[in-house]
């Protein structure tokens, strides 16, 4: 791995990221806005969940087919805040 591959955005996760889950807080954010959280394999369905029970999770895409509305590239390392250890 170096400075540009894609990390999984799951608490102490390394492993490469295969997923982009776009999301918004619509408490927070306007409709069109999208976060993303990056997912590997293993812990995309962990944090799809995590997500949707909040009423946050918008779309699920592979990182190869991920087009940022904003035209912004998904953050590389970012831990997703308050998610639960996966197990």
């Amino acid at each position: 791995m170096n400075d540009e591959t894609p990390i999984c955005s799951a608490k102490g996760c390394r492993t490469t990221a295969a997923w982009v889950l776009a999301w918004n807080n619509p408490k927070l954010h306007t409709p069109d806005r999208r976060k993303t959280w990056l997912a590997c394999d293993e812990h995309r369905e962990h944090l799809s969940q995590f997500l949707d029970l909040r009423g946050f999770l918008k779309d699920v895409v592979p990182f190869a087919e991920w087009q940022d509305p904003a035209d912004v590239a998904p953050p590389r390392n970012a831990t997703a805040p308050g998610t639960p250890e996966a197990s």
